[in-house]
């Protein structure tokens, strides 16, 4: 996540940066840092913020589960975390999720598959 997708995160919240960084559990300087672009947006931050505007959004209820865009088998999705936790509208979420038929590993990694998913893109589609 990059300092303007941040800034622009943080607008369709509709929180302040003093807000948002009571959100976040951050200090205030870290939240100007992010949207200054002098500091990386680290994962976990990157991660509450994609959350708390799904959620937001109140998404998951018309949204079809990953596993049946995506075709997967029945041995797939018995492996998968999003299968086992019954979320295949926040599999973007959960780190581990089998993608192109294998575990995502890294969060950078994830989200590359993500980011061109019918699902995130579903999810975090700017009303």
């Amino acid at each position: 996540m990059d300092s303007k997708e941040f800034h622009s995160y943080r607008q369709r919240l509709n929180k302040t940066q003093k807000q948002m960084s009571q959100l976040l559990g951050t200090s205030l300087k870290a939240i100007q840092s992010f949207e200054q672009g002098w500091r990386k947006v680290p994962v976990h931050v990157e991660r509450q913020i994609l959350f708390l505007w799904a959620l937001k959004r109140g998404n998951g209820k018309n949204v079809r589960s990953c596993w049946d865009i995506r075709g997967c088998s029945l041995q797939l999705r018995q492996a998968c975390p999003a299968w086992e936790f019954h979320a295949g509208h926040f599999c973007w979420f959960i780190n581990g999720t089998i993608c192109q038929g294998k575990p995502q590993e890294s969060w950078s990694k994830k989200m590359k598959v993500c980011r061109k998913c019918e699902v995130f893109t579903s999810t975090m589609r700017h009303s």
